[in-house]
């Protein structure tokens, strides 16, 4: 099967893009593995035809938005991110008409027509970059408000305004305080995602988006490290520095990240399926959002 794609490849000139979070023999077949930013700087970059997109919807719905003459496919329909799905288009009208002179910075896992209502989006490795480049001194941050709390305590400047209050991604909720004092018993280095609740981040030894941990593991050293995210991100590290030791939460699982099997990613190769359609105006504001946070990125 493995032979089957890379062939499927090459004959439809496609790329096939695989979030740290997707499974290792998705990624082992991946043309560019990385975090949300990396994936959509690539997805702008890429020479294409066929972009299939390994990985939750808003992922392969920015892939579309920065490729809008591209055919775009995500394996498996229903891989969804309910943490998107907290965050909505009405929600974005309403904060903007109670707060007229915010700035809307909007996690890039949201919904497009969410995107397309922001002043510029934003991922967990650059959303203090982001907000800090806004002359704004209110922000109305959605949809993830540990990662927004992380923001506000980075620039306290700043008004950072969690839309809505509660959004949470339910992976990284899952990690307590009771977490960091097992890994503490146990010893190592603690890298957090910003997406954990206020309390683990403050008792991390270090705070990272997914590529940034792949960055920050580079740096060298033989610690162990306890990886607060979802647990592929361990597996992933263990892959690319085979000498180090990389510790999961065995419970950290994303469902929707472990969809997409082999089968799933030959088929849609071979049939197209499922193509990513969205109307073109919410194409074209939720581009703007996304260039501007390449540019400010760049």
């Amino acid at each position: 099967m493995e032979k089957e794609i890379r062939a499927l490849k090459a004959q439809k000139n496609a790329v096939v893009m695989a979030h740290n979070y997707q499974p290792l023999e998705i990624q082992a077949l991946a043309d560019v593995v990385g975090d949300s930013l990396e994936l959509a700087v690539k997805a702008k970059e890429t020479a294409a035809d066929l972009i299939v997109v390994c990985g939750v919807r808003f992922m392969a719905e920015t892939a579309k938005i920065l490729n809008p003459d591209r055919k775009v496919v995500i394996p498996v329909e229903d891989a969804g991110c309910p943490l998107a799905d907290f965050l909505t288009p009405d929600m974005i009208r309403e904060a903007r008409r109670r707060h007229p002179d915010a700035a809307v910075v909007v996690y890039v896992n949201s919904t497009a027509e969410s995107k397309a209502l922001a002043d510029v989006t934003c991922t967990s490795a650059n959303a203090v970059r982001i907000v800090q480049s806004l002359s704004n001194d209110t922000i109305l941050f959605g949809p993830d408000a540990n990662l927004a709390g992380y923001v506000q305590r980075e620039l306290p400047e700043k008004t950072i305004i969690p839309l809505p209050p509660g959004g949470h991604c339910y992976v990284h909720a899952g990690f307590t305080l009771a977490d960091v004092e097992a890994a503490r018993k146990k010893g190592g280095t603690i890298v957090c995602h910003p997406e954990c609740p206020p309390e683990v981040q403050e008792r991390a030894d270090r705070i990272a988006s997914t590529g940034g941990m792949v960055r920050d593991a580079a740096a060298g050293g033989d610690e162990p490290w306890w990886v607060f995210t979802e647990r592929e991100m361990a597996s992933r590290l263990r892959v690319l520095y085979p000498g180090r030791v990389f510790y999961e939460k065995p419970e950290a699982v994303c469902a929707d990240m472990k969809k997409i099997s082999l089968p799933d990613l030959r088929r849609a190769l071979e049939s197209g399926e499922h193509e990513v359609v969205l109307p073109p105006d919410v194409m074209d504001r939720a581009r703007r959002a996304i260039e501007r946070m390449i540019a400010v990125g760049a």
